[in-house]
């Protein structure tokens, strides 16, 4: 994936100096935390699920005299950069996506940090992978993730870890269109088995509108897609689907503990948003069949 000249976000801060003190898990689940859950489980044959019961807590940070004031990353940091360039183009492409609707699009932040840092959703860790605060509006990142889906998932490349940050900016839309708030009201009134599905769906779409930005970019703005760049995006997704995690770690599936959808439905409905490029294409609540 060749960006050359392609700007950089202003909405980048970088804390990795802070880590804001001791952990406290996080509220909700980002699109890394099963996936370390799993890693974890292997290596300390711990049970993934009693890690994800740590990571999706409901605790709130409480400040620390060790946090500092965010900054902008360094020009000399080629990670950095590309997180930049990779959130300013969702920023392009969002803003001319929700003006055809008639609507404003608000960037979000996003913070590089490392280990652990406050958020408005709780403590979060980077135990639970790249993750979105509805509540402070902001992406989180742990820029080592990257080096876990290389070496450790099987799914390196550019574009595989743009997709990681498109997805998360994809919860970042929904919150703004109120999709993210109504489904998770809905998810707080349900059983388990139905606030699972619901978010499957949730986590569905957002890969869905991760094909819609993909798609924008390349169109609109100038992206060049080097040869096998949207195979390593599909590659990503299919990696971390619930029924891929699940059988590794412990050699069954178990269809009713989805959370974010199998490894088929991810890489489906990424090729969706891609080929409609469209917010109306990425309808996961309305489809009979995910």
């Amino acid at each position: 994936m060749r960006m050359d000249d392609q700007g950089e976000s202003q909405n980048v801060e970088d804390v990795r100096g802070s880590n804001g003190g001791g952990f406290r898990p996080i509220h909700g689940i980002g699109l890394g935390s099963i996936v370390l859950a799993v890693i974890a489980g292997l290596i300390f044959h711990v049970n993934p699920l009693q890690l994800l019961g740590l990571m999706s807590g409901d605790q709130t940070a409480q400040p620390s005299a060790s946090q500092k004031p965010a900054q902008s990353p360094p020009a000399s940091d080629p990670q950095a950069k590309f997180v930049s360039q990779v959130l300013k183009s969702t920023e392009t492409v969002w803003t001319e996506a929700f003006q055809q609707r008639g609507l404003t699009y608000t960037y979000p932040k996003l913070f590089l940090f490392r280990d652990s840092y406050p958020t408005a959703c709780g403590q979060g860790s980077a135990a639970a992978g790249p993750f979105y605060c509805a509540e402070d509006r902001a992406v989180y990142l742990d820029l080592e993730f990257f080096d876990v889906m290389t070496r450790q998932l099987g799914a390196p490349g550019q574009f595989a870890h743009a997709y990681v940050i498109g997805h998360e900016v994809g919860h970042h839309v929904q919150n703004l269109l109120g999709i993210l708030g109504k489904i998770n009201a809905q998810r707080e009134r349900s059983r388990d088995t139905q606030a699972n599905a619901l978010s499957v769906r949730l986590e569905l779409q957002a890969d869905c509108f991760a094909g819609v930005w993909a798609m924008g970019a390349q169109k609109e703005r100038g992206w060049r897609f080097d040869p096998g760049d949207i195979e390593s995006a599909l590659n990503a997704a299919s990696r971390i689907g619930d029924d891929t995690l699940q059988r590794q770690a412990r050699g069954t599936v178990v269809p009713d503990s989805f959370t974010h959808g199998t490894s088929a439905q991810r890489v489906s409905w990424f090729k969706r948003g891609m080929a409609s490029g469209q917010i109306d294409g990425c309808d996961t609540f309305g489809a009979p069949q995910l």
